[in-house]
């Protein structure tokens, strides 16, 4: 990852925004000491979700599997352009997903641009489905780009990414791999993400080959969430190292417990296709409502009386919360990170 830090560093590194970070750091670690919330200066992360809506029908996504509640939309240009122009001067990072594929948005690419334009990094996780032109992407100023691909083989690919199509995805990464030499350009970044499951486990030798040929830059084996004691025989590996949990006769706890903290609330602002705000991504339903970028500024959503609320509930006790349970705060979610190329 040494090529992806170097270049956050060069394009998204100010004072202004060094300082932003240093006080909201401060502010969590004071928190931790005393058990009472201190919110210092805008989230250095914010993570923007461009739709909820996916093409694909993946078991393990909410989106995917037909289970997330709220309604489906598209965030417009003009939302988007309102969010930068409220945090680019303080947030280092602009994360383009949440629940959805992000390039079904027919705007991502004005939306990377604008936020590139602002000196912001800017990465973007895709399932590779779609048609988009490579050059253009490279053009953007993307800086990071994550392709989920999680099999070897069609069939093994099918079995989670259900009406995926292998050759698509691994056409969609050459593409980029090509553009990005005849522009003589080294961004976006390509990070293949490799869920490790239990249908898939005995491929990662011939993804590594397969990586390579590709010639992404980097290849992360990631572990995959469930959600109910029939996934532990249906996903997860029979590997306890790709595994993020512990089980018990038929049951399964975090490996990591559930400690009364949660950094990315106090670092990552979470915004919604229609402009709402989650306390996390674990929110997939907005079950804590905090308010609409529409019709309030996000520093004071963000600083605001539920949000406080929520932070000191998970500082006292975090178990209250359901999504917490299952949350990868504290989890080494990426098992190995390996450059490639």
């Amino acid at each position: 990852m040494i090529n992806e830090n170097l270049r956050f560093l060069r394009k998204a590194l100010t004072l202004p925004r060094t300082w932003n970070a240093i006080k909201v750091y401060a502010g969590y670690f004071l928190s931790l000491l005393t058990r009472k919330p201190h919110i210092w200066g805008y989230p250095p992360v914010v993570m923007i979700e461009p739709t909820n809506i996916c093409n694909l029908q993946c078991p393990l996504c909410p989106s995917g599997n037909g289970t997330l509640k709220r309604d489906k939309g598209y965030m417009s240009l003009a939302t988007f352009k309102n969010i930068i122009d409220q945090v680019h001067k303080k947030s280092f990072m602009i994360v383009l997903w949440n629940q959805g594929e992000p390039f079904l948005n027919n705007d991502i690419l004005q939306m990377i641009r604008y936020a590139s334009d602002h000196k912001m990094f800017t990465l973007l996780s895709t399932n590779g489905n779609i048609k988009i032109d490579a050059r253009a992407l490279v053009k953007s100023g993307l800086d990071s780009l994550i392709i989920s691909l999680d099999g070897a083989t069609q069939d093994t690919y099918n079995k989670y990414r259900i009406n995926g199509k292998l050759s698509v995805v691994l056409d969609f990464a050459k593409s980029i791999v090509k553009a990005r030499l005849a522009l003589n350009k080294k961004n976006p970044l390509l990070r293949w993400q490799f869920l490790v499951m239990k249908h898939n486990e005995p491929e990662i030798n011939a993804i590594r080959k397969m990586a390579k040929d590709i010639q992404v830059d980097n290849l992360e084996l990631k572990t995959v969430q469930i959600y109910s004691k029939e996934d532990i025989d249906n996903f997860l590996p029979l590997n306890p190292r790709y595994r993020r949990y512990k089980i018990s006769s038929d049951n399964f706890e975090l490996k990591a417990g559930i400690p009364n903290r949660c950094r990315r609330i106090w670092v990552n602002m979470v915004i919604n296709w229609n402009g709402e705000m989650s306390v996390c991504c674990f929110d997939k339903d907005i079950d804590h409502a905090l308010g609409n970028s529409s019709d309030q500024s996000l520093i004071s959503i963000w600083k605001g009386k539920a949000f406080q609320h929520f932070r000191k509930q998970i500082l006292s006790n975090r178990k209250i919360y359901p999504m917490c349970n299952n949350c990868g705060e504290s989890v080494k979610m990426r098992v190995k990170q390996t450059r490639v190329n």
